[in-house]
């Protein structure tokens, strides 16, 4: 898998970061999550893990051709909000050799694909059922 950098929200020990990649799919790096509180309130299926990641990060879609990246909608792959305002995001760790030699990523991160039609749609302002106006 091949990877291109969009952008990364770096202080001094923490990297979260966001890739585009070749297989029509977001790469998303940040900071693994131990805490057993959020832990519980979610079902992580094998193959899968979670991470948390400060919600600027999703800005460097703009990279990507979209024209703006703040989060309208919580829902999957964000599976929770956390009370500092940092999202848990859920999804297929990555093991491909080819992209993680791409990535610097410290022992206390790791990575998840989702898919770019689930970050886009993060994008996208949630309405409910259209309502038709009385005649």
């Amino acid at each position: 898998m091949r990877l291109r950098f969009l952008g990364k929200n770096s202080t001094p020990g923490d990297s979260p970061t966001l890739y585009a990649s070749d297989q029509n799919s977001y790469v998303v790096q940040g900071w693994k999550v131990y805490a057993n509180d959020l832990l519980a309130q979610l079902d992580v299926p094998e193959g899968q893990t979670i991470i948390e990641v400060p919600p600027e990060l999703f800005e460097h879609l703009t990279k990507d051709g979209h024209p703006s990246g703040k989060i309208k909608t919580f829902t999957a792959p964000i599976m929770l909000v956390t009370e500092q305002g940092t999202c848990i995001l859920q999804g297929p760790e990555i093991h491909d050799p080819e992209a993680l030699s791409q990535m610097r990523m410290p022992d206390y991160e790791t990575c998840i694909e989702v898919p770019k039609s689930s970050i886009v749609a993060l994008l996208e302002e949630h309405r409910g059922p259209d309502h038709v106006r009385p005649a």
